[in-house]
């Protein structure tokens, strides 16, 4: 069974906007016998946060995974173990530092990088990202195509 990193920015976003569209992601992918790892696993203590924070030491509502040792372990850990990293960067409002680090992470173990993002006007559209960028598509739904060409077919 494949395996597949859903990178994207978090930070900012509600609870819904940071794990609906990986939800339906790993559901598509868990359909053609690839698993899905979600950085937002394990965080359902965030349900009730409106604009997600970049970490949450010292907060009443901090755990292993929501703090800053524990997200960097944890997303390194994920992005270098898996198989391919899928970062959709649709709809950005501001540049996601942790996924941009997750790019360089990905492509340090050799992990392919599916990003999906608009043709124009994303404002993760640099440079490096499009140097790290093996596949880039403008729909979560073509991303995932690739990935199953990719790990399955």
């Amino acid at each position: 069974m494949g395996v597949v990193y859903l990178a994207g920015p978090i930070m900012g976003n509600d609870y819904s906007g940071a794990t609906d569209w990986r939800r339906e992601a790993a559901s598509k992918l868990e359909s053609w016998g690839i698993r899905a790892v979600s950085p937002m696993r394990g965080k359902e203590n965030l349900g009730k946060e409106r604009a997600i924070k970049d970490s949450y030491d010292g907060s009443e509502i901090a755990t292993p995974l929501t703090v800053q040792k524990g997200i960097v372990t944890r997303d390194r850990f994920d992005t270098t173990s898996c198989d391919l990293m899928i970062a959709n960067l649709l709809d950005a409002k501001k540049v996601s530092i942790g996924t941009m680090i997750e790019y360089g992470w990905a492509d340090a173990f050799r992990k392919p990088v599916i990003t999906v993002m608009e043709k124009e006007g994303n404002v993760h559209d640099h440079g490096m990202v499009r140097g790290l960028t093996g596949f880039r598509v403008e729909t979560l739904e073509e991303g995932l195509l690739v990935a199953k060409i990719l790990l399955v077919d």
